[in-house]
């Protein structure tokens, strides 16, 4: 809130004022103006003054429109812009209920009372499966400044435990190189070098207590074998649907032509596709072999995995795991 009484102060609370009460499609008179002010800043103001500010603040760039009223033409996001980031806070799971409200409150502060109007929904959409994990912010900011800064990181690497609290995995700290952070599934992970090895690690960030930016620098990209070349994240995304660790692998499957849609959802378009007849295709991906055990399981009744034998005799174990569970 600005100092009340303060003239010099006029022209932002203005502008304020402009920003919450008028858009393209809302205008105010200069009479709604002063009386706004009064209202809501205890600001005396003649007509004179409001026109004179307004003035001020087009030539400082504001872009607000003078005709039949008074009313600010665009802002840094417009309402769709706004509603895109809203539904992103909405459906990450990475940040807690509390957190996310606070977020939401804060983008719609950025638009005017006609859009808070349009989302007023959004604070009685019910609680979401969101992380418990109150530091997630922090960490997320924390592993940021130590991607920036080319240095290691340690954390407590936590899971879930049948009380619904989050328990260390292990007693002493992970010490991670952090090379890029990403969200799959609405989970921030980290990609990384689990400092012991060489080779790429993910972690959800959701899981990761106690962050700290160690002193010492991070392990180089080109010492590990899978990134000497550099990290391609869209091919890396690709390659680990899942976020698992561990070799990439090509993967011949079976489905039909209408499950085109979800192989480039969920491995974009750099895979080849043939048609084989009768509705059927092939499709030949790259993916990581944990991902894609796990991703043909879960479209089991539609995609036939063909190569490798090795993924497909695994694949029949679980089917066969699977149908004696579910004989009776």
């Amino acid at each position: 809130m600005y100092g009340t009484g303060n003239k010099k102060m006029l022209n932002m609370l203005i502008l304020e004022i402009l920003q919450k009460y008028s858009d393209e499609n809302h205008a105010l008179t200069q009479q709604e103006i002063i009386r706004l002010l009064q209202q809501n800043y205890a600001m005396e103001c003649d007509r004179r003054s409001v026109k004179n500010n307004i003035l001020s603040l087009q030539e400082m760039g504001y872009d607000i429109s003078m005709e039949k009223g008074y009313r600010l033409m665009s802002r840094e996001f417009d309402d769709s812009e706004l509603r895109i980031l809203i539904d992103s806070v909405l459906f990450s799971r990475s940040i807690s209920t509390r957190q996310a409200k606070g977020l939401i409150e804060k983008l719609q502060n950025l638009g005017s009372n006609f859009f808070n109007a349009k989302v007023s929904h959004v604070c009685n959409l019910p609680d979401l499966p969101r992380t418990s994990n109150k530091q997630a912010l922090y960490a997320l900011d924390t592993i940021n400044d130590a991607i920036s800064e080319k240095r290691k990181i340690s954390f407590i690497y936590n899971e879930m435990g049948t009380d619904f609290k989050m328990h260390p995995k292990r007693e002493y700290p992970y010490v991670v190189n952090p090379y890029q952070i990403v969200a799959s599934n609405g989970r921030f992970y980290i990609i990384g070098n689990y400092d012991r090895f060489d080779d790429i690690a993910h972690f959800r960030i959701d899981k990761m207590t106690d962050v700290r930016i160690l002193d010492e620098k991070a392990k180089p990209m080109k010492q590990i074998p899978e990134l000497k070349g550099g990290l391609n994240l869209p091919k890396h995304m690709a390659e680990h649907i899942y976020m698992f660790s561990g070799e990439s692998i090509p993967v011949k499957l079976e489905t039909t032509e209408d499950m085109m849609q979800d192989l480039v959802d969920w491995f974009g378009n750099d895979f080849r596709v043939e048609k084989i007849g009768g509705g059927k295709i092939r499709a030949r991906v790259i993916c990581n072999a944990s991902a894609m055990r796990y991703w043909a399981l879960q479209y089991g009744p539609y995609v036939e995995v063909v190569e490798p034998k090795s993924l497909r005799k695994e694949l029949k174990k679980d089917i066969s795991d699977m149908m004696k569970k579910y004989r009776s």
